[in-house]
């Protein structure tokens, strides 16, 4: 696709919704980095007024009157007409309207119809996975490159693992992530829609596992020494705090990308688990508790209505329908601590165990609403500079089996999303 012919580089879908107007900044910042040291962009959505106060906000923020003057589409997520005529004008659509579970498709499907690229920083495995199935077909056919999940949830744990493997001489078989963040006086909070993407998320198990058979995938090889499955609570001496099974969708997307490079780059697969740092007793118990409380309602609609009506009161005040405030986004940050082990130069990876380790660090700022912006806008930057460094056929991918090839990371780096080993 020739971006000649469109007038926009990149359109913002859902700019004026709190994670979308983070992004709006973040694009602004980065206009110099598009092809030819320019960057055409718009915001669209369904209200012009809001998106007005959008640019006016942006506009002020970053002391670039100009922003006043990009370009508004009114478009809406149930009106298939005013979609078709959004992605006809875009090179990207980053789609950051949720949750994803609802409005997500319609997106995917008139982007790919229109010849649109799509990302999206979804962090549901029921839509990132059906779309796949739905959609990865005609889009290869149409040259049209749709990348899910391409925010906090889940960059840093996909690239953070390629960067791993990259750095280890030798096979790398397995890794372990371990991820941790920390927060500033005011603490930490999370706006209320990511909470939503885990009730749905959650509450799709079930039609996941159906939805997963349909795929008809063969196991993959194991290589190496088995990973081990942790408990469901347990002391990390990696990271020197009470640990947990992650619960986000960062272990499919891996798992998505290193299929991909199994099957189609005939390339060694690495297993992989993830883990989430909790801290002390006291979180623990906060955790526990409030685990309970969703595992129970969550089985039910009406117990599902209370947690989506009330996510301050079930979260003990992490998820509120406000988010977080700016200075408590200034002093949080996230970390992802890599544990990898495989079989150096010259070893056999059947033979023996493993006798090679390696520990790399991915740091960076809020991860929510600073680091996801960051991360969704390089990914787009990306593919507007180094098109040829894609999978050779458009379709759904993962950020790895997408960005694998590129320089995303070295933009990430550039960025404030820091990979490093230790």
């Amino acid at each position: 696709m020739d971006i000649v012919f469109r007038p926009y580089h990149i359109i913002i879908f859902g700019a004026s919704g709190f994670t979308g107007q983070y992004v709006v900044e973040e694009v602004a910042r980065t206009v110099s980095e598009g092809p030819s040291g320019t960057l055409r962009w718009a915001v669209a959505g369904r209200s012009k007024a809001k998106l007005e106060k959008v640019l006016e906000q942006a506009a002020g923020a970053l002391s670039k009157p100009e922003l006043r003057t990009v370009d508004i589409i009114v478009s809406d997520v149930k009106e298939p007409d005013s979609l078709a005529a959004m992605c006809k004008q875009a090179v990207i659509v980053l789609n950051c309207v949720g949750p994803y579970r609802f409005y997500g498709e319609p997106v995917v499907k008139a982007c790919v119809e229109n010849g649109a690229h799509c990302l999206d920083i979804s962090g549901e495995p029921q839509f990132l996975e059906g779309m796949q199935l739905n959609y990865h077909s005609e889009a290869a056919k149409k040259g049209v490159y749709i990348v899910g999940s391409c925010g906090f949830d889940s960059i840093p744990a996909d690239m953070g693992v390629l960067y791993t493997r990259d750095q280890f001489r030798g096979t790398l078989t397995a890794v372990e992530s371990f991820l941790t963040a920390s927060a500033g006086p005011e603490g930490a909070s999370i706006h209320d829609g990511t909470w939503q993407s885990a009730i749905y998320g959650v509450a799709d198990g079930a039609s996941l596992r159906s939805l997963r058979r349909k795929f008809k995938y063969q196991p993959l090889p194991v290589v190496g020494a088995k990973i081990k499955r942790r408990s469901a609570l347990f002391y990390s001496n990696e990271v020197q705090q009470y640990a947990v099974p992650f619960m986000g969708t960062d272990p499919s997307v891996v798992k998505r990308t290193q299929r991909f490079l199994a099957e189609e780059q005939q390339e060694s697969p690495v297993q992989y688990g993830a883990y989430a740092g909790v801290g002390g007793v006291g979180n623990i118990i906060k955790m526990l508790v409030a685990g309970m409380m969703f595992m129970l309602l969550i089985k039910f609609n009406f117990g599902r209505n209370l947690l989506i009506k009330y996510p301050e009161f079930f979260s003990f005040g992490f998820f509120t329908k406000a988010g977080p405030t700016k200075s408590q986004m200034k002093d949080s940050s996230f970390q992802f601590a890599f544990y990898g082990e495989g079989y150096t130069e010259g070893k056999d990876p059947s033979q023996g165990k493993p006798d090679g380790k390696i520990r790399t660090l991915v740091q960076g700022p809020e991860a929510g609403y600073v680091a996801t912006p960051i991360a969704m806008v390089q990914a787009a930057l990306t593919i507007l500079n180094e098109p040829n460094a894609l999978p050779r056929t458009g379709g759904v991918y993962t950020p790895g089996a997408a960005f694998g090839k590129t320089t995303l990371i070295d933009r990430l780096h550039k960025h404030g999303i820091q990979f490093s080993v230790k």
